[in-house]
């Protein structure tokens, strides 16, 4: 497991709390960093321009947040070379069809429906971390490459 950690963009401070402890339940040893509206997710990555250990190794994002919502965090994201590699899971309540496709069409690695069950939740960090932490090469930070 990639000792870069996970960040957390969410408003809720109950959903934050919940994914947290079932990600850190699911054997999530590294950081995780939540952020509670997306005007602080495009701060904290100005912040930590070039800083590469600063960088996640993933992100977790919801798309109805204050302020920047997750949609316009996600276009900014994938669209700044010094942050498009990073893999956006867009984690959020919404099934809607236009959601899903607008966060596809705007560089989201993956669509996750937040699960209201605990034990749902729990299983769905087992597989988050399963995938993107030992099944998948998540890239190096910017600097680190060949």
């Amino acid at each position: 497991m990639s000792d870069r950690g996970i960040l957390l963009v969410e408003d809720s401070p109950e959903d934050a709390e919940a994914i947290m402890r079932a990600l850190k339940q699911a054997g999530m040893a590294a950081p995780i960093t939540h952020l509670p509206d997306g005007d602080r997710a495009i701060k904290h990555f100005n912040t930590i321009r070039g800083q590469e250990g600063a960088r996640p190794a993933l992100i977790l994002l919801d798309l109805n947040l204050p302020g920047t919502d997750g949609r316009e965090v996600l276009r900014r994201l994938k669209s700044d070379e010094d942050t498009a590699h990073i893999p956006v899971l867009v984690f959020t309540s919404s099934s809607r069809e236009r959601d899903i496709l607008d966060s596809y069409q705007a560089g989201a690695n993956s669509y996750l429906q937040k699960p209201v069950d605990y034990q749902d939740l729990l299983r769905t960090a087992e597989n988050v971390l399963e995938y993107w932490f030992k099944t998948v090469l998540i890239p190096p930070p910017k600097g680190m490459r060949l």
